[in-house]
């Protein structure tokens, strides 16, 4: 802190000076964040307040705001950082009182500071003033230091102030006093006669009052802003007074439609039904239940959605909530449906009929009204478990209805269903909805009785060259969830017959759209064959008709697709054919072009050659996943493996590709030890009596002609910091598993051996990290990286633990010190207008 506080008061005399330094914003942030971290709350109630000693130790505080107060015309985002400085002081009652007593608040925060200058015109000075009051509204005397000056008014003003930030930011201030002021000591109990509220409350209450009474559209806005955020923070006792205060004007604006803004409405008593206070408050849930049928279905839809969300609400409000979004849905159905009564989803709705008719029977209504009730049902088909239960069955009728009228194989069968066709025709945000509900219901049990019923639909979707590519993505979602659902039905109903039948017209359907010409729709088509094999794999029946398809030979001429994103999935679905149980053995001919010999060979090609990092990522990333998984061969093969791909990667510049290997080489060293066991302490190499296989099982010799540790050492020097940690973090565990507690730890730097120096060495090298030139990797300095007895000595020498500790600290300790912030502020100090140009 010496360092900082010593530069501290020239900061402040350059920042309150005639000209200012050049510094952004971000700095100016970062100093106010500086001074949150120092005036942090006091320990205890006897412990020195650090506001208050910060101001008296440094006085060229109290100096800086005098200086910016006495400025004909400061800066303005110097005057807002004055005044939020201020009140980040000022939120100490001790420091407030100092700076009273000083007469500083006065002239910061009253009617003769920056309030009456022409700087106030500038946003960045009302909102600085804002959010200097609201620093400081952490006590009773700066409560009343606002009231009583006037400065309550100044933020009514503010409410309505033309930037939205400071408009929002005087409610939040306003919400903010309230609480403050309700919590005084001499408050016991809160009722609905003003004399029972403090001064500052009951000013703050009338205004909410009086603006909802007003004549104008703006105040009344502003006050359900002000009371929606004042019931979403505040769950106190004394809500419910000011609730019952206000209660029948929210009614009348329901009943009248008196307001225009009616999802102001919606998301107030939404706020309202989140507090406890309300639990058990019948004529609220009346009001609800009243807003649910009043309010427009667009603005009823999200209030719908939270009341089914929030738990102990009363059943019959719950099942007026689900109806809202049952509406349109039951709209649809009957639509599609001759007569239009004859196949609806609900036996009574809950608002006007005619009206949700009316909103799809226009375009723009139409379209918004699916698109955010799907949205509804989708979030509500996520949730675990909810208070009603939702009619699944009927739902996926009307969702796939919805995706009949979308594409056009849907004859309507009334005037409704007509104009809703025409209006939902190749319309891609009602499809994509739609599908995204579609997925979501193949989770739901109570769709598996028509579990074939979606498959025409989506494969009308899939076969279809007019299916927007993004549509179709969703379509390949959807399909896969329900293939997979329809596999576990097929086994479990004997309908293997049927269920193989789906099976190969989608395979066929998608056989084309891997060789479409749109590389999203062969991209999608990829990840949909991966995301089957997760779940098929072990499905011989899948595996064939991948292989009766054709399907791997498409998958491997996508290797070499010209998009790099699409070579990656390629190589993903290409790696997870060999998750395939049985695959290699199916024919012949298969069996010598996909076995895994040949597909891992394949993937290294591509891992050591493709020109993009995409491709690489992806192999790195199936090759950890195949290790980890079901890779079963011998020990000798995967050390030939393992090394080929470190020789691969060492030199790799994409620094994701290098931090997957160094993954792959912490699962085999887990995949070796697992099997071998770690070596005997002391480490004693193998005699001439030992026999060759004896000396090739030590894992140490293992990961040495794996030439594991010169790829791990050389990775600890690496410029990119996550290999780096990665690299340590691996050694560190072998240190751990091979070396006992305090054994050479530190000795590396006093050895006379050799070796020993050849330790002293390598630990100076990494202590250099990326700063070392040239790590040797052949022997050099002593050290021989494919020599056990080396290995096990700088293990058991070189202190990992600090150095994974160095390589952990964030640089931001030094880059974003406040020493250093305060040091790049002063070096803005008179700089030219020719330099501040070559900035840029």
């Amino acid at each position: 802190m010496a360092g900082e506080r010593s530069l501290l008061p020239r900061v402040l005399a350059a920042l309150s000076g005639p000209r200012p330094p050049g510094s952004d914003d971000t700095c100016l942030e970062k100093l106010l964040d500086w001074f949150r971290d120092l005036v942090g709350p006091a320990e205890s109630e006897e412990s020195v307040d650090p506001a208050l000693k910060l101001v008296q130790d440094n006085p060229c505080l109290t100096e800086f705001f005098t200086s910016v107060l006495a400025l004909p015309e400061p800066r303005p985002c110097i005057l807002s950082f004055t005044l939020r400085l201020a009140g980040i002081l000022a939120a100490s009652e001790n420091c407030f009182l100092h700076l009273q007593q000083e007469k500083l608040l006065l002239k910061l925060f009253g009617r003769d500071g920056p309030l009456s200058s022409s700087e106030w015109e500038d946003a960045s000075v009302r909102s600085g003033w804002l959010e200097g009051v609201c620093s400081m509204m952490c006590h009773q005397p700066a409560l009343h230091f606002i009231c009583s000056g006037g400065g309550i008014d100044v933020i009514f003003a503010l409410q309505g102030d033309s930037s939205l930030f400071v408009a929002s930011l005087a409610s939040s201030l306003l919400v903010q006093m309230l609480i403050l002021s309700t919590v005084s000591e001499t408050t016991e109990h809160l009722g609905s006669e003003d004399c029972d509220w403090p001064a500052c409350a009951q000013i703050i209450i009338k205004h909410i009052e009086d603006s909802l009474q007003s004549s104008s559209a703006s105040y009344i806005e502003q006050s359900l802003k002000l009371l929606t955020l004042l019931f979403r923070n505040c769950h106190a006792t004394w809500t419910e007074a000011i609730w019952l205060g206000i209660a029948k004007q929210i009614e009348s604006f329901l009943m009248e439609k008196t307001v225009q803004e009616e999802h102001m409405l919606a998301n107030l008593l939404l706020n309202v039904a989140r507090s406890p206070v309300f639990r058990d408050t019948s004529s609220f849930w009346a009001l609800v239940t009243s807003a649910l049928e009043h309010l427009n279905p667009v603005h009823a839809g999200p209030l719908a959605v939270g009341i089914l969300k929030r738990y102990r609400c009363p059943r019959d409000v719950n099942m007026k909530a689900l109806t809202v979004l049952l509406q349109p849905m039951d709209c649809i159905l009957r639509a599609a449906s001759q007569p239009p009564e004859s196949a609806g989803l609900l036996a009574e709705p809950v608002s006007d009929p005619t009206t949700v008719e009316s909103l799809l029977s226009s375009k723009s209504s139409c379209v918004n009204l699916l698109c955010q009730t799907l949205t509804h049902l989708e979030e509500l088909l996520s949730l675990v478990s909810l208070p009603v239960d939702l009619p699944c069955v009927s739902l996926l009728r009307s969702v796939l209805t919805m995706l009949q009228f979308c594409n056009g194989t849907l004859s309507p069968a009334s005037p409704l269903g007509s104009t809703i066709s025409r209006i939902l025709i190749n319309c891609f945000r009602v499809q994509r909805s739609a599908l995204d509900v579609l997925t979501a219901l193949a989770e739901r049990n109570g769709c598996r009785s028509f579990i074939v019923s979606p498959f025409d639909v989506l494969l009308a979707y899939l076969e279809s060259p007019n299916t927007n590519p993004t549509v179709l993505t969703k379509t390949l979602k959807a399909t896969s969830e329900w293939l997979v659902k329809l596999h576990c039905w097929s086994c479990s109903n004997n309908q293997q017959q049927q269920a193989e039948k789906i099976f190969e017209a989608v395979f066929l359907a998608l056989r084309k759209r891997l060789c479409s010409p749109c590389w999203e729709v062969r991209d999608s088509s990829l990840e949909f064959i991966v995301y089957l094999i997760r779940f098929l794999r072990d499905s011989d029946a899948f595996g064939q008709l991948l292989l009766s398809l054709k399907v791997p030979g498409l998958i491997e001429n996508l290797l070499e697709d010209p998009e790099s994103y699409v070579r990656a999935s390629a190589v993903t679905a290409f790696g997870h054919l060999a998750f395939i149980n049985g695959f290699s053995s199916q024919s012949p001919v298969e069996e010598n072009q996909y076995n895994n010999e040949n597909m891992v060979t394949k993937l290294q090609e591509i891992l050591s050659s493709d020109p993009e990092v995409f491709p690489r990522r992806a192999v790195i990333s199936f090759f950890n996943e195949w290790l980890t998984g079901v890779y079963t061969g011998e020990l000798e093969d995967t050390v030939q493996f393992v090394s080929r791909v470190i020789q691969t990667v060492q030199h790799d510049p994409d620094w994701e590709v290098r931090l997957g290997c160094l993954e792959l080489v912490s699962v085999f060293c887990r995949y070796t030890i697992c099997q071998l066991g770690p070596p005997e302490w002391p480490y004693a190499p193998a005699s001439s009596a030992v026999t060759s296989s004896t000396r090739r099982s030590d894992p140490l010799q293992v990961f040495c002609r794996a030439k594991l540790f010169s790829f791990l050492f050389q990775s600890v020097c690496d410029c990119d910091k996550p290999v780096a940690e990665k690299a340590c973090f691996v050694l560190l565990g072998l240190s751990t598993s091979f070396c006992p507690t305090d054994t050479l730890k530190g000795s590396g730097e006093t050895g006379s051996a050799p070796a020993e120096h050849g330790i002293a060495w390598l630990q100076r090298t990494l202590k250099q990290g990326s700063l070392a030139q040239n790590f040797p990797i052949d022997g050099g300095n002593g050290v021989d990286f494919q020599d056990p007895e080396c290995m096990m000595l700088a293990l058991g020498t070189i202190d990992l633990k600090e150095l994974h500790d160095e390589l952990n600290k964030s640089s931001d300790h030094v880059e974003k010190s406040p020493q250093s912030l305060l040091q790049d502020i002063l070096a803005t100090v008179g700089t030219t207008e020719e330099n501040e140009a070559d900035c840029y």
